[in-house]
């Protein structure tokens, strides 16, 4: 299986509904370096599991739009607590559809998994991974 990963960072803001969560229930702040690899068992006519550049772009979109902001006001949040794993899945579920969007062109089709790492610091990450 062939892999690429493209990297970016995220600077967010939230707090937890959850005595599971101790002092950090209160409102803080959290660096995320995002790491999403893209997996295909064959290259594409080009020889590349995914153009790095359209992976870089499309990360960027989905990373500045959680980006110095704070996560409890996003409407498709609301209800959930925004751990690490569940904006993991968050970003997941936003490259899968740049995918199907062919904003990373139409060779990224031939991907068939996906997986996002959320690094908090440098002991800690979370991520999610599923095949497409």
């Amino acid at each position: 299986m062939f892999h690429l990963t493209v990297r970016d960072h995220m600077m967010i803001a939230h707090s937890f509904n959850s005595p599971t969560f101790g002092p950090a229930q209160k409102l803080h702040g959290a660096t995320y370096i995002v790491d999403v690899t893209f997996y295909r068992p064959e290259l594409d006519a080009d020889d590349l599991v995914v153009d790095i550049g359209a992976a870089a772009a499309a990360l960027g979109e989905i990373t500045q739009t959680f980006n110095l902001t704070n996560l409890d006001e996003h409407e498709a949040f609301a209800g959930h607590n925004t751990t690490t794993e569940f904006m993991a899945r968050a970003v997941f579920d936003a490259m899968k559809a740049a995918i199907a969007a062919d904003k990373l062109g139409p060779g990224a089709h031939g991907v068939t998994r996906l997986g996002v790492r959320l690094a908090e610091s440098h002991i800690a990450w979370a991520g999610y991974e599923a095949d497409l």
